[in-house]
């Protein structure tokens, strides 16, 4: 599968589209949805009648703001593990939200400071929050406005949001403030009244994470397949050979010997566990 640096095309104005074909050298290159954040994709490499799926990132939740996880039968399956160990089994994002709403109707007086990862978390939240039914303005810490805007310019209706920087006067009172996690404990947060903090990501499912984090209120809202459906995935994909990495390596290499797959761990150099996953 070797190809010369010369006989590639030059792709850097050519963004390719799901679904799309590219040759680079003898290998068809595509790409298919990770289900993970807007824009995020598997890739796909075809060579000689062999296929090659390298997953990146990815989920097998519904999410309104990007394409839906789509499995591709391959030879060889390159996966994610982040959260591969059996004791991830992520609740409904619906409950998860419903829990931060009965805490405004707890705590009426209170601002709700969430901490969220500024790509895909963030946007995220805001439309579980909207498919919940809440259709009040959403405020937001500076450090999220560029990605907001970035994914209401690709069409996702993120409904009534604005910056807490613009707010003149406003108690914010019984309001959900969206923010990075290190804001929750930063001078910025001060200015809010009996403020409670949440956090929305995976691991908040671990407890000492979420005292790490300071997060009164956890939130277990996360952007990768849990364990249930990382292994369900290894089925759906069909593939012989299977290839994990970022994360719990050894328990899905496990499971997929268990089974029958010829697995084994592929460890990235640089691959570390990230913030609000």
């Amino acid at each position: 599968m070797r190809t010369r640096f010369q006989d590639m095309p030059d792709t850097r104005q050519q963004p390719l589209k799901y679904g799309e074909t590219v040759r680079i050298g003898d290998v068809d290159v595509s790409l298919v949805p990770a289900g993970h954040i807007l824009g995020s994709a598997q890739t796909v490499l075809e060579y000689r009648g062999q296929r090659i799926v390298v997953s990146g990132d990815y989920k097998r939740r519904p999410d309104a703001t990007c394409p839906p996880f789509e499995p591709v039968p391959c030879d060889v399956f390159i996966t994610e593990a982040t959260f591969a160990l059996p004791v991830f089994h992520h609740p409904s994002d619906a409950g998860e939200i419903g829990k931060l709403l009965q805490s405004l109707k707890t705590f009426p007086e209170s601002t709700h400071l969430v901490g969220v990862y500024a790509l895909g978390k963030c946007q995220r939240v805001i439309t579980l929050l909207r498919a919940a039914g809440y259709d009040k303005r959403i405020w937001l810490h500076g450090g999220l406005a560029a990605l907001c805007k970035l994914y209401q310019d690709h069409g996702i209706d993120l409904g009534d949001i604005a910056l807490v920087s613009d707010a003149i006067l406003e108690p914010f009172k019984g309001a959900i403030v969206l923010c990075p996690p290190s804001a929750i404990a930063d001078r910025w947060s001060r200015r809010f009244n009996e403020p409670i903090a949440a956090m929305a990501s995976g691991w908040m499912s671990v407890r000492a994470r979420a005292r790490q984090r300071g997060a009164e209120l956890p939130l277990i809202i996360s952007d990768h397949a849990d364990w249930s459906e990382l292994t369900q995935t290894l089925k759906d994909v069909g593939a012989p050979k299977v290839w994990v990495t970022h994360g719990r390596e050894e328990a899905l290499v496990h499971y997929a010997r268990s089974i029958g797959i010829d697995a084994e761990a592929l460890h990235l150099s640089g691959r570390e566990e990230e913030e609000g996953e």
